[in-house]
């Protein structure tokens, strides 16, 4: 059956929708972001007190940091981002499980070493760890069965210095599902009564790489965002995914059926601010995501990056925005170009951009400035988190 598209004057904020969904967020607008990273986990934390029905498609490819070990170690997915957007839209409040809470969200001593680390973590699938027994059972036996299947697998040289819980958690799930993320995901939604939707884009082990402007390659999240080692010192010409860790192996990837019809379903979708490769447009690379976002008519908004993103170096307001419609319009016909982003969100006040945005460029895709108070004295440099969720609500 074919829809109805109904076009409506919004007023941002809109106090009374805001307030109604305050009221009933488990009846809340299906607002689908594309994100990785933890630019949007404060936003998220905010976003569970109007909505339980926010969609987050998350990638997998990260490659820094304690992840990078477990992908090492087990040739998996990366789930540090996964965990800590679980973790944002928790169950916080005395209906929730703070005791869960508190154990996946603890992290093994930097310090601490490896032998002390191994008791700990036999403690824990043993019950007797501090953390663990205040968890009731079948919680308790769930989360001990899932360090168990991790401490089965894990590599007679594996550094548990730094590890996440909820990471050990994650990948003990993920190895005992026949390495497929959405069984563990769905579980762990469970465990800590998470107030949305979480999902991997793809449920693929692959990485992302780059060919710069200068004619290099490099391969890996971590080598893009600028956080770990110094910052790009070329732009990025094109971003592609890599079958490979240490070689440029360009892979096609391709978006799953149950993502696509989250997609097409979602209410409002949102680029987020994040950093733009690694986070935002690497949600955009598999083939299919493009398409799903086209066939839904629901608005779509972006909203860009406040400041100095390393991975933008060289790129302009205007850049970003059609550096994404690059991405987002591979393979599309003109007519879907044209239903892949109508909004941009912003702050021209109080918020400091690379630089501004051509008009006569938007006028050209049909994308439309909304120029509203999302920065405060208190946030800035950064958006405010209510304000922001509250222009987002007031667009469904």
């Amino acid at each position: 059956m074919k829809g109805t598209y109904v076009t409506r004057a919004v007023r941002i904020p809109d106090p009374l929708r805001i307030s109604r969904y305050q009221k009933s967020p488990e009846l809340g607008p299906r607002m689908l972001f594309f994100s990785g990273g933890s630019a949007l986990n404060e936003v998220s934390r905010v976003l569970k007190n109007y909505t339980h029905n926010s969609i987050h498609l998350v990638t997998p490819f990260d490659s820094g940091g304690s992840s990078a070990k477990l992908r090492q170690a087990f040739d998996m997915p990366s789930i540090g981002d996964l965990r800590s957007r679980l973790i944002a839209l928790a169950d916080e409040t005395v209906t929730g499980h703070p005791e869960v809470y508190d154990l996946l969200t603890y992290r093994f001593s930097g310090k601490t070493g490896k032998g002390e680390l191994l008791h700990q973590l036999e403690s824990m699938i043993r019950g007797r760890h501090p953390l663990v027994e205040p968890v009731s059972n079948p919680i308790r036996r769930i989360i001990r069965n899932q360090l168990g299947y991790f401490y089965d697998a894990m590599p007679a040289k594996f550094d548990l210095r730094g590890a996440s819980i909820g990471n050990l958690v994650l990948t003990g799930g993920y190895l005992n599902n026949h390495e497929h993320l959405d069984p563990i995901i769905f579980l762990f939604e469970k465990l800590v009564g998470v107030q949305g939707m979480v999902r991997a884009v793809v449920n693929d082990n692959y990485h992302l790489a780059a060919e710069l402007e200068d004619g290099s390659r490099i391969v890996g999240q971590h080598l893009l965002t600028g956080k770990e080692v110094s910052p790009l010192e070329s732009p990025v010409k094109h971003l592609c995914l890599s079958r490979q860790r240490d070689s440029y192996a360009p892979v096609e990837s391709q978006l799953r059926k149950k993502n696509h019809k989250l997609i097409q379903k979602a209410d409002l979708i949102v680029y987020p601010p994040g950093s733009f490769y690694s986070s935002l447009v690497a949600n955009l690379m598999p083939r299919g995501v493009g398409a799903a976002i086209a066939e839904n008519g629901c608005p779509k908004v972006y909203v860009p990056n406040l400041g100095k993103d390393p991975e933008q170096l060289g790129m302009g307001l205007d850049d970003a925005v059609r550096r994404l419609l690059h991405y987002l319009g591979r393979g599309q016909s003109d007519r879907a170009k044209g239903n892949l982003l109508n909004f941009i969100l912003l702050d021209n006040k109080n918020g400091h951009y690379p630089s501004g945005l051509s008009a006569k460029h938007l006028q050209e895709f049909g994308i439309q400035v909304i120029d509203t108070t999302l920065v405060t004295a208190q946030s800035a440099p950064y958006y405010d988190s209510k304000m922001l969720v509250s222009a987002l609500l007031s667009l469904t």
